[in-house]
């Protein structure tokens, strides 16, 4: 069996290529930096690039199998490039804000060219990704071992990565996941502020929680940079998610309650989706000091 991975040195992809490659899989992995792409043993690591879709066609050559990186603007003619190719089976990596009606221009576009294609297919669409505290916090538990955050008290039910790539993997090795659309959350809702006590019990130290107003979070945010830069205005209720302002009368977080229970990865393989606190334990390395050079 002939794999392509695209996204393959991304958080969920990495994990997707190691369990293809002890499942036995014959894998390729494109990236548009093979020099430092770290991959395991027996992986063929090609240059390309999802952006530029002619740069695909070498990668795709004598492929079954495809692993899609959503990238919306270019996904038709990836997706027909791929079908030219001979490649049967293609599983995207999506969103849940598609399952909830949010987003209609990243992954939903990227999703529709699959399915108009012919091909077989699976969506994978996570939700919240636990890995995103450690993007968010992270700088600030190492340095100074404090977390400032504006809605501590809000929660969800964010999902561990290692979930996402076991669905995925599933649906690339096995029969009987076509024409299906994974929506994966986490098994529990946890506050933010139960999420900064399992950090610090992962991490065996005390890490402080000091509630800030949205806006000093924002500003605190785009001066970190990276992940928590480009989404401040999302996460801290100055835009929705398409990047409008939000509206009002939406201000108000739902009840955890009210939704019931949520779809995890249980459901496709068989085995209890992963919790916080395991994901903490998981990074616990991550949220300490880092050593100096």
């Amino acid at each position: 069996m002939r794999i392509l991975m695209t996204g393959a040195t991304g958080n969920v992809g990495r994990l997707v290529t190691e369990r293809l490659v002890k499942a036995g899989a014959d894998v390729r992995a494109l990236t548009r930096r093979p020099g430092s792409a770290s991959l395991p043993a027996g992986v063929e690591v090609v240059g390309g690039d999802l952006e530029r879709p002619a740069s695909l066609r070498a990668a795709m050559a004598g492929m079954e199998r495809m692993y899609l990186f959503p990238v919306a603007a270019t996904a038709p003619a990836v997706v027909a490039l791929a079908r030219e190719a001979g490649i049967r089976r293609i599983v995207v990596l999506s969103s849940g804000a598609v399952t909830a009606g949010y987003d209609t221009d990243f992954h939903l576009p990227v999703e529709r060219a699959v399915e108009d294609s012919g091909l077989e297919w699976t969506h994978v669409r996570p939700g919240e990704f636990m890995l995103n505290k450690l993007w968010l916090w992270g700088p600030s538990i190492r340095a100074e071992r404090v977390v400032r955050e504006p809605f501590p008290d809000a929660a969800w039910c964010p999902v561990h990565e290692r979930d996402v790539a076991d669905v995925a993997t599933l649906a690339l090795l096995e029969d009987g996941h076509h024409g299906a659309a994974y929506t994966l959350n986490g098994p529990e809702f946890v506050t933010r502020r139960a999420q900064v006590r399992a950090i610090a019990g992962a991490i065996g130290r005390d890490i402080g929680l000091e509630v800030v107003s949205a806006a000093e979070a924002r500003e605190r945010y785009l001066a970190q940079g990276g992940f928590a830069a480009a989404n401040a205005d999302f996460l801290t209720g100055f835009e929705d998610y398409s990047g409008a302002e939000p509206d009002p009368s939406e201000a108000v977080a739902p009840d955890p309650a009210s939704f019931g229970p949520m779809p995890t990865s249980e459901q496709v393989t068989g085995r209890p989706a992963r919790t916080f606190a395991e994901w903490a334990r998981d990074h616990a390395q991550d949220f300490l000091p880092r050593p100096t050079p």
